[in-house]
């Protein structure tokens, strides 16, 4: 015979033991840490590391069985006599297998620390919905931008080369989408700076309504009457924003007049009268009222107080409840509010 019975092409029984053991750990290991990793965390479930070994059973939930035949041939290639054509691909193979596996259990940990970390920030339910996109995109670029560089590495490629052509060109590339790349940075800067989150009512230049979406390139407002209006995020932060939805308290400023022959009685009870008046109000806070000036056709009183609650409506419904209540007033008093006068002055 050509070949001894103790070889098989090429390679002795204990070199091809010797691969496929280091196949099979290679095969097995990753499923048994995980295994490990979900008995773990049942043990510890209330304890502070809890939270890494679920990420890590997360993350290991990524696991791809043909990648992982791929990476265990090329670590048990190590340990057999092959052709270098064969032993060449095997190699490279794994590699490529080994980093494709490694992009998914990355992608899968990026996911899972972006919904249990950013949910439960306090400062708004609606902050994951606008921050994990954003920094979920930038973090799987820069996994999977790494992973590329690697691969080429392995593979020889001349990165320094590469990258230098690519700074050329990236140049180029750069200011062809400088805008586009504004518009990110700047979407990214309101998902960790928050000057507004989903639901909220802002007004910015003249636009007003409520943020519906914030995308990596525009956020999408509903305005007040009813159309979709789509700003620029770059344009938006150029902008003053006036966020409604954050306000503890609304100030409400309002002016009313009296005709200039009401009595001086009757003005100095007015401000006590408004005062009462507000007062009776639920969720308000009074502050002022005073006779301001002396109009053209009116003695005009100006008056303040706070509404202990942003919402609009409750607002409105607190001011007409005033203004009916005052209007009641006066007329029980025999007052009325005044009325613009135009006296015409025959001419000489």
């Amino acid at each position: 015979m050509a070949h001894r019975a103790d070889v098989l092409l090429g390679n002795s029984p204990f070199a091809w033991g010797l691969a496929a053991f280091a196949a099979g750990v290679v095969l097995a290991t990753p499923y048994l840490v995980r295994f490990l990793a979900r008995r773990f965390h049942a043990f510890w479930a209330r304890r502070t590391s809890a939270a890494f070994a679920e990420g890590l059973a997360a993350a290991l939930e990524g696991l791809r069985l043909p990648l992982l035949a791929g990476a265990a041939a090329g670590a048990g290639s190590l340990f057999l006599d092959l052709p270098h054509r064969a032993a060449h691909l095997l190699a490279h193979g794994a590699i490529l297998a080994l980093l494709a596996q490694g992009g998914i259990l990355g992608n899968r940990a990026v996911g899972h620390w972006l919904g249990r970390h950013l949910a439960q920030r306090p400062a708004h339910p609606d902050t994951l919905a606008m921050t994990a996109p954003v920094l979920g995109f930038i973090l799987r670029m820069v996994l999977w931008t790494f992973l590329l560089l690697v691969a080429l590495d392995s593979f020889s490629v001349n990165l320094n080369a590469l990258l230098a052509s690519l700074g050329v060109g990236g140049i180029a590339v750069a200011l062809a989408v400088q805008n586009i790349l504004g518009d990110i940075f700047a979407s990214l800067s309101i998902s960790l700076d928050k000057p507004f989150v989903l639901g909220e009512f802002i007004i910015t230049g003249d636009v007003l309504g409520t943020v519906t979406a914030i995308g990596l390139k525009s956020t999408q407002i509903r305005s007040l009457s009813g159309e979709l209006v789509v700003v620029s995020n770059n344009d938006l932060l150029k902008s003053r924003i006036r966020n409604y939805s954050r306000m503890s308290e609304r100030r409400v400023v309002f002016t009313f007049g009296v005709g200039h022959e009401t009595a001086p009685a009757d003005v100095a009870w007015i401000p006590g009268q408004v005062r009462d008046v507000i007062l009776a109000q639920d969720r308000v806070r009074f502050d002022r009222a005073h006779f301001f000036q002396f109009g053209e056709s009116a003695l005009v009183f100006e008056v303040v107080y706070f509404v202990l609650d942003p919402d609009y409506n409750l607002y409105m419904d607190i001011q007409q409840a005033i203004n009916v209540a005052l209007r009641q007033a006066f007329l029980d008093r025999g007052l009325a509010f005044a009325q613009p006068v135009r006296r015409l002055v025959p001419g000489k």
